[in-house]
């Protein structure tokens, strides 16, 4: 690996980190990190029907009820 291959992938996960959130940056501490991906989880099961369906049914709970249970904890962020 040369020196330009280094400074072409570094510059490449800049570019992305300051694009998206959830890349992070190298201030970023473990907690935050970890904050980060569990708000992102959540989201996608949200947003993801079958993935909202599987928790209602697993925890036998309706499916509106289930969406409500993960927003309250995704507003808690």
């Amino acid at each position: 690996m040369q020196a330009s291959d280094r400074f072409n992938i570094n510059s490449q996960l800049e570019h992305l980190q300051a694009k998206y959130v959830g890349t992070g940056h190298a201030d970023l501490t473990r907690f935050e990190w970890a904050v980060n991906i569990q708000r992102d989880s959540y989201a996608s099961y949200v947003g993801h029907y079958p993935m909202l369906a599987y928790f209602a049914i697993a925890e036998n709970e309706s499916i509106g009820r289930e969406r409500y249970n993960f927003m309250q904890v995704f507003n808690c962020f």
